[in-house]
């Protein structure tokens, strides 16, 4: 188990800077929300996490240590990413999508065990992936690639998780299929996972934790019926909306 932390980060692309003072901690069996309007950074947080992007100033933690000190492999084997646009190689099929989640756990010229090849069949048989196996990406929609992608990042076994947009493209089924195997391996395993989503009434049923992104830092966090309000909605996204409680758990829905 262990914990991701920013300590008043800044992050930005080509000296134009995104986001400033950015600072937050999570912690194992939470799974927390990045909510905001487009291109307010969400997706910055998440490649600054896995070391993709650089910050200009502040500290970047895993399991308390400097994210830069971390040799990449390590990396990999401590945190799994679900990226927003994926590059594949067309002519993969999808359990070798899959499969390649064990790369980070393989020594140099090591295959893959019988062992590993059982890990990927699990993976698949959980988020419902197993009939693709055989096809590939080429022939797959991006609600598919998308499941398969989640099912990569659960055969790298890490202790943390980052999803950028993981709902993309899936049907209103498959979201919730997916969001509810996250949430389970999150408190069962004692996971870290932080997702960036779009979708405000998917962020307030699953997520533990919400920050909402806007103008360049963090605008509220909390719990999801403290972050979803009328008012924070309204300032940050510039929409007329009403939040009501859900009939049933009572999180916050907005209509």
């Amino acid at each position: 188990m262990i914990e991701l932390e920013m300590r008043h980060v800044a992050l930005g692309y080509d000296h134009h800077p995104v986001l400033q003072d950015i600072t937050f901690k999570a912690t194992p069996g939470q799974l927390v929300g990045l909510i905001g309007p487009n291109g307010s950074g969400k997706s910055t947080i998440i490649k600054a996490l896995s070391h993709v992007v650089q910050p200009t100033a502040g500290e970047i933690l895993v399991d308390g240590r400097h994210i830069a000190g971390i040799p990449r492999r390590e990396l990999a084997c401590l945190v799994g990413v679900v990226p927003q646009l994926p590059l594949l190689p067309s002519s993969f099929t999808a359990f070798e999508i899959v499969l390649m989640g064990r790369n980070p756990h393989l020594g140099m010229f090591q295959s893959e065990s019988r062992a590993d090849w059982e890990i990927t069949r699990d993976a698949m048989e959980k988020t419902g992936t197993t009939p693709l196996a055989n096809r590939h990406v080429n022939e797959l929609s991006g609600g598919e690639i998308q499941s398969l992608l989640i099912a990569r990042v659960l055969v790298q076994e890490t202790s943390a998780i980052l999803l950028d947009e993981p709902t993309a493209n899936l049907d209103i089924g498959r979201q919730m299929d997916m969001l509810d195997l996250i949430k389970n391996l999150c408190r069962e395993k004692g996971l870290t996972v932080m997702a960036a989503l779009h979708d405000l009434n998917l962020a307030a049923q699953y997520c533990d934790r919400l920050f909402l992104i806007n103008e360049g830092c963090i605008y509220a966090e909390g719990k999801p019926a403290e972050v979803i309000t009328d008012s924070n909605i309204k300032r940050v996204y510039g929409a007329d909306n009403c939040v009501y409680p859900h009939p049933v758990n009572g999180l916050p829905t907005v209509l």
